[in-house]
């Protein structure tokens, strides 16, 4: 099944490319390869999902940001690409938590992204991945992802 299909059969709808807020593009080609700038956890009104885990924003929270990073860089792949459908595999994922000192559940939130790509590409969607911890984050974000995408020859 491809993966605009696997899209609309689980009922997921992308929402609008995010627009950068600094001086940079959200994408660029070079090589076969996609590298898709940072998105954070923004929904389609514009609103971001804020806080900081283990400090009153639990793992589940932070799993949902992830996960509405991913739509965001879902919908930045069919910018770049023209469809879903032209993704060979994602390569690498950098995923960025922004905790206390004691937090250490960073893969589980990281997982909200790299699950939903597994679920829309399947085993080609599990990336290689790093999920580390952060002070800070732009505007008070909770979470922020970039990835490397292979495209299909």
């Amino acid at each position: 099944m491809s993966a605009e299909a696997r899209l609309a059969e689980l009922g997921l709808e992308l929402p609008n490319p995010p627009v950068p807020l600094a001086n940079y593009v959200p994408w660029r080609i070079g090589g076969g390869l996609l590298f898709l700038s940072g998105v954070g956890p923004r929904r389609a009104d514009g609103s971001s999902i804020t806080g900081v885990l283990g400090a009153g924003m639990s793992v589940e929270e932070g799993y949902a940001a992830a996960r509405l990073c991913g739509l965001n860089l879902l919908t930045n792949m069919r910018a770049a690409l023209g469809s879903l459908d032209r993704v060979d595999t994602i390569l690498k994922v950098l995923g960025m938590v922004r905790g206390t000192l004691e937090f250490g559940g960073h893969p589980e939130v990281i997982n909200g992204c790299t699950d939903l790509f597994v679920e829309v590409f399947g085993d080609n969607g599990r990336p290689a991945r790093s999920a580390v911890g952060m002070g800070s984050l732009p505007r008070g974000i909770a979470v922020e992802i970039e990835a490397v995408i292979l495209i299909k020859g």
